[in-house]
C-alpha cells in the first residue's frame, strides 16, 4: 500500500465515522478510559473498525494495530512483529477535544517495517488537509486540490524566545511541579491536548519545541518521523531515538542537537 492510499482511507473513514458525529455526540456515547480526560467515542471506534478493514482488503499482508483494539487486547503490543509491515494507527486523535466540541482533533497512522518507522499520515478531519512523510524524502503539507509544501522545523533561537508546547499531564507529580516552573524560562508553553496537531504545527515551523512523556506508537511514530524529515532533532530523554516499541522514556524535538540539549538541561530536567 503506498503512503496516498493510506491517506485517502484516513480521509474516507472521517468522512464515514468521525464528521457526522462531530458535536452531535450523545452523552451516552462517551465512554471513560483511564482517567477522565482519556476519552473514547462511537467516532474513535467505528473509524478504527473503518480503517482496519479498508487497509484489510487492499493489503491483507500488513498488520493493522489501532488504539482502541489495543485498549481492548493490551497484549497486542507485546507482540513480536520485528518481521512484518505494521500500520498503527489514532482513528482520533484528540479525544477529549473531540467529545468538547472543539476543531482540534486529527487522525493517525504511520507505517513500520521490521520496526522502522517508514511513512506516516496525520490528517485533519476539520481542515481536509494533512502532513505526510516517507523517510527520507522530507515531509510535506498536502491539500486536496493538489496543492504541496515542504515543511522546515524552525530555525534555532535562544531559549528565552522560544515557544512550544509541552504535555507534562503525565509526568509524576513533583517532577511536574519542576517542569512547569522550569517552563517560564521559556516565552510561551501551551498543550493542544492533542499530538498530531502539535506534530504538525512543529514541522511546519512553529515551534520550537514539543514534550511528551508517555509514549505509544500510534501517537508519535508519524510525528517523530515528521519531525526528522523536516529538519528537527527528535529524541528520547537519555538521547536515544524514539522507537515504536519505546513505552517510557519521554521524547523531546528541538530545531538541533544544541537547543534539544539546552532544553533537556535547563527545562525538561525529568
Amino acid at each position: 500500500m503506498n503512503i496516498e492510499r493510506l491517506t485517502e482511507i484516513l480521509r474516507e473513514a472521517a468522512k464515514a465515522e468521525i464528521m457526522p458525529r462531530f458535536r452531535r455526540l450523545d452523552a451516552g456515547t462517551i465512554e471513560t478510559k483511564a482517567h477522565a480526560y482519556d476519552l473514547v467515542t462511537e467516532a474513535d471506534k467505528g473509524a478504527e473498525s473503518f480503517i482496519t478493514a479498508a487497509i484489510g482488503k487492499a493489503s491483507p499482508h500488513m498488520v493493522v494495530i489501532g488504539e482502541e483494539a489495543v485498549a481492548a487486547q493490551a497484549e497486542l503490543l507485546e507482540q513480536d512483529f520485528s518481521e512484518d509491515t505494521v500500520i498503527y494507527i489514532d482513528p482520533v486523535d484528540g479525544t477529549w477535544n473531540f467529545a468538547a466540541g472543539l476543531p482540534l482533533f486529527a487522525v493517525m497512522a504511520a507505517v513500520v517495517q521490521r520496526g522502522e518507522i517508514v511513512a506516516g499520515v496525520i490528517y485533519d478531519p476539520v481542515g481536509d488537509d494533512w502532513i505526510m512523510t516517507e523517510k527520507g524524502c522530507g515531509c510535506f503539507h498536502v491539500f486536496p486540490d493538489g496543492r504541496m509544501n515542504r515543511q522546515a522545523f524552525a530555525k534555532p533561537v535562544p531559549i528565552g524566545e522560544m515557544a512550544g508546547m509541552a504535555s507534562t499531564g503525565y509526568l509524576p507529580t513533583d517532577v511536574r511541579a519542576s517542569v512547569n516552573a522550569n517552563l517560564a524560562k521559556v516565552q510561551f508553553a501551551f498543550s493542544y491536548r492533542c499530538a498530531g496537531h502539535e506534530f504538525r504545527l512543529a514541522a511546519g515551523g512553529n515551534a520550537h519545541f514539543l514534550m511528551y512523556n508517555k509514549l505509544t506508537p500510534w501517537d508519535h511514530s508519524a510525528g517523530s518521523l515528521m519531525i526528522q524529515e523536516s529538519g528537527g532533532h527528535i529524541a528520547r530523554f537519555d538521547g536515544t531515538p524514539f522507537a515504536p516499541h519505546h513505552r517510557s522514556g519521554g521524547l523531546l524535538a528541538a530545531p538541533d542537537r544544541e537547543s534539544w540539549q539546552e532544553l533537556r538541561q535547563q527545562v525538561f530536567t525529568v
